[in-house]
């Protein structure tokens, strides 16, 4: 079965909502309406240079007894460019940003309210100055008649322009455009040189041209017989605040001929009452109705009006809210005192007027206060917006309200260096407290003795001091304390605690083994220290060389390179530099003198003993041969006679030997040439040369090597080792032999 469906809520919503609005624009197209006057005005002036913003203000005094539909409407050189309908009184505002000279012109509102409509006069804007024009080409070299794109911009410009071109300073083209901006292309046939450039001009209405005057013709205006009259009771006695306040607006004269009268009390902008020939308003006097009221009469377009000036007298004066201390702190006592220091004798007593405190809105203390509050133990959530309010006879006033900021406690405050510290230069130290209210003021202390003080008065201000130490220690006398409160102590801060580079001194290089142990095929360092800290880049070099031979970066005081295999080339004179944040240091150089290897000295040597040898057999040999020719030709054989008186035996003999008689000669033993002194440590050994049975000469040495090692950089373990390693090794390939 169908059912009707029902209507939503959202739709009823939306009814009663445009009902409601449809009702109040008939009742405010009802309302009764007077004008008192449309200006409009130009702010900052009705003069300006380009690029000022400037406020076309529409103001309109409309006296209504409830809202009204008003119609704005800006002309310029009676050209509509604004237009805006709105329900309240404020004022009407068009902007005009980044004024031009295309802006200048006279300008008018105009006001409509149902039924009537005002204008104000005229206001002339003049906006003086241009933007520099801008001249472009697509490109700057081309044949002779070829066309060129060129183009003229004027920055931010607005309106009807004309732009020209200009070549050589002759006008060349010239187009009329609506916009800031114009390109064109152009045919350039001689050939050369040429200068561009361009300008342009804005168009503005021209000024009028004044004719001369017409005829004259006089003309008579009668004056209508009728007058508003306004009245205010009590009249002739002083009117104070919560009496009875009547007005009343009425007409005197001749209302007849006076058809669609009508009358209109109203006090500034505010309508009070309107009526056909009298009006009334009754209210409860306070201070603020005192002023003009105002009787307005019209008749078609005719409009009188009559004035009176009212003046209340107070009850009771403003309510005055104050604080004691004007400053105060966190956790401190402040006395809060709202007082009315004027009041009306005749019709109350001090007594009578009844106070209460307000904090953000909400009430702190009750109607019947005294006055004072006092406010203990102030935290930051106590800080906020306060305010006071005076009551007597039904009547109710507030003070201005008193912002409350309780100031902050300065924190502990830090102290850090800027930058690098280098002792002997001066670098700069910071102090600063991330908690506490400005002013702030910073004492910056070595030890016991007060170096700087200075005072932080805005957040992006800092409290910086020049310092400089002669020693790495001497940071640690440095402290700094903060104060925003005279009342408190100061906070004082840690001492400073950062990195202090220290200069490098005292560059030396020394070379691993010792100079007079560098010998060719052997390993050699190149140990270069200082003193300062590190990190320390250390680069060694070698004279005559521009680059480096290594480089190499430590954390250490030394540092060392290692050269394998040393040869006769690397014989020289060798030379370190060592560089931190600080400085750069160089040592003083060393000369390295490579020696012979071991081994080739003693290739020499035996060669040299060989050779010696060789000769020495050479000469033993001749002097055999020439010794055996010798005792072949002295040698004389001789046969001698048989004893008679020998025995057999003696006989037998010499029957088989023959008698021969020999000839002695004696030789003197030469010098061997292969005794040779031998070096024993340092003592000479000698070494002898017998025959052995077998007539083989036999050979007999005693060596004894004489090992120093270097003493070594404690430093370089690895290099010491090494260094130990390649000693013992070049000894240990030296020949020995043994008896």
């Amino acid at each position: 079965m169908w059912e009707p469906q029902q209507p939503s809520v959202r739709m009823v919503t939306r009814l009663l909502l445009l009902t409601s609005v449809l009702l109040s624009t008939c009742q405010a197209a009802e309302s009764p309406a007077l004008f008192t006057s449309v200006t409009l005005t130009l702010e900052p002036s009705n003069a300006v240079s380009q690029g000022t913003n400037v406020t076309v203000r529409c103001q309109a005094l409309v006296s209504s007894s409830g809202f009204l539909n008003r119609k704005y409407t800006i002309y310029k050189d009676n050209t509509v460019v604004y237009t805006e309908s709105i329900t309240t009184a404020e004022d009407l505002i068009y902007s005009l940003r980044m004024a031009r000279v295309a802006n200048t012109g006279k300008y008018k509102c105009k006001v409509n309210i149902p039924g009537k409509e005002l204008s104000s006069s005229s206001e002339k804007l003049t906006v003086t100055g241009l933007q520099t024009p801008v001249l472009s080409v697509d490109k700057r070299v081309f044949s002779e008649g070829e066309e060129v794109t060129v183009g003229c911009k004027a920055p931010g410009e607005s309106g009807a322009i004309v732009f020209y071109f200009y070549k050589d300073s002759k006008e060349l083209y010239e187009e009329r455009v609506d916009a800031n901006h114009v390109e064109t292309r152009l045919r350039f046939n001689n050939a050369g040189d040429h200068r561009l450039h361009c300008d342009y001009r804005v168009i503005l209405l021209t000024d009028s041209v004044p004719s001369n005057a017409s005829n004259n013709v006089v003309v008579t205006v009668k004056e209508l017989f009728i007058t508003p009259v306004i009245s205010v009771r009590p009249h002739g006695s002083m009117i104070i605040e919560g009496d009875d306040l009547d007005i009343s607006c009425s007409v005197s004269g001749n209302l007849q001929n006076s058809s669609g009268l009508k009358v209109f009390l109203s006090k500034g902008p505010t309508l009070l009452s309107s009526g056909q020939s009298k009006a009334n308003h009754s209210m409860r006097a306070l201070a603020e109705h005192s002023g003009e009221f105002q009787c307005s009469l019209e008749v078609g377009n005719v409009v009188k009006r009559a004035t009176e000036n009212v003046r209340i007298t107070e009850l009771f004066s403003q309510p005055v809210l104050t604080m004691y201390p004007t400053e105060v702190f966190e956790r401190e006592k402040i006395t809060l005192t709202c007082k009315s220091t004027n009041y009306s004798s005749d019709r109350i007593s001090a007594s009578d007027v009844k106070y209460s405190i307000y904090k953000d809105n909400y009430t702190l203390t009750p109607g019947s206060f005294n006055g004072i509050y006092v406010v203990t133990g102030v935290v930051p959530n106590s800080s906020g917006i306060y305010s006071c309010k005076a009551d007597a006879r039904m009547i109710s006033k507030y003070s201005a309200k008193l912002p409350v900021q309780a100031k902050v406690l300065v924190s502990k405050p830090e102290i850090t260096a800027i930058g690098r510290v280098i002792v002997g230069k001066p670098f700069q130290v910071r102090c600063h407290s991330d908690r506490g209210s400005l002013p702030i003021e910073y004492t910056l202390w070595k030890k016991y003795s007060e170096v700087n003080s200075t005072t932080v008065q805005q957040p992006h201000h800092q409290a910086i001091f020049p310092v400089t130490v002669q020693h790495y220690s001497d940071t640690q006398d440095y402290k700094c304390e903060a104060r925003n409160n005279p009342k408190i102590d100061t906070v004082v801060s840690n001492k400073l605690n950062t990195t202090v580079i220290v200069p490098l001194s005292n560059p030396g290089l020394r070379v691993v083994p010792d100079l007079l142990e560098v010998t060719e095929g052997n390993e050699m360092y190149l140990i270069c220290g200082v003193e300062g800290s590190p990190p320390v880049t250390f680069k060694w070099y070698r004279r005559g060389s521009v680059q480096p031979l290594f480089i190499a970066t430590s954390t250490q005081s030394s540092a060392s390179h290692q050269i394998k295999e040393v040869g006769n080339e690397h014989s020289g004179t060798y030379y370190c530099e060592a560089i931190n944040y600080a400085n750069m240091v160089r040592s003083q150089p060393v000369t390295v003198d490579v020696k012979m290897a071991m081994w080739k000295k003693g290739l020499i040597v035996a060669c040299c003993l060989l050779v010696v040898a060789l000769l020495a057999l050479a000469c033993v040999l001749r002097y055999n041969s020439k010794r055996v020719g010798v005792d072949a030709a002295v040698s004389v054989w001789s046969e001698r006679p048989v004893d008679p008186g020998s025995d057999g035996e003696s006989s037998a003999a010499s029957n088989n030997e023959p008698d021969v008689e020999y000839t002695e000669v004696v030789h003197r033993q030469p010098v061997d040439p292969a005794r040779a002194p031998l070096r024993k440590g340092t003592e000479t050994v000698y070494s002898e040369v017998q025959n052995s049975p077998t007539g083989a000469p036999g050979d007999h040495y005693d060596y004894q090597g004489s090992v120093e090692y270097a003493d070594l950089n404690g430093d370089q373990p690895e290099v010491n080792q090494a260094l130990l390693e390649v000693n013992h090794q070049d000894h240990h390939d030296l020949p020995v032999p043994v008896e």
